[in-house]
Order: structure tokens, then sequence, then C-alpha cells
């Protein structure tokens, strides 16, 4: 799976996944990538919307296995240190 393929996938995922748990609904052209990697036939991807949940989203493709992984996190906390 190249990285487009990987990309377009993952967001379509993010998508249906904030579909399920926010009122707003949610295209995948509205779904961002933080991060992404892509190491051998593996990829990772970090992902995030505009909505106001705090929900981020991990997507990992196991490239020997071709299984998906989806892990969503909500920010629990933020505090500036100085």
């Amino acid at each position: 799976m190249d990285e487009l393929q990987f990309t377009n996938k993952a967001k379509q995922m993010v998508a249906d996944y904030a579909n399920k748990k926010n009122e707003e609904k949610t295209t995948p052209l509205e779904v961002y990538v933080v991060w992404s990697c892509k190491t051998l036939q593996n990829n990772k991807a970090m992902l995030s919307t505009d909505a106001p949940d705090g929900r981020y989203y991990e997507v990992t493709y196991n490239g020997d296995k071709q299984e998906f992984y989806f892990d969503a996190y909500i920010k629990e906390h933020n505090q500036l240190i100085k």
C-alpha cells in the first residue's frame, strides 16, 4: 500500500469514527494528518479534526499481515510549564 492510499484510508476511518461520536458530520477532507511515516511495508499516521471534542487518532497499517490498527485518544490534560 502506497502512502497516498494509506492516508486516504486513514482519513476515511477517522471520519467514520468521528461521525459516530459527534453530532456534527465530518468528511475525510476535513481530517488532517499531523504526522505520518512509512517504514518498509508499514505505515503510521497521527490525525485529527477541527471538532471541539479533543480527540486525536492514530492509524497503523501492518503490511506483513495487511491489518489496520485504529486508536482514538481524548486529551486529558494540557499544562504550560516554564
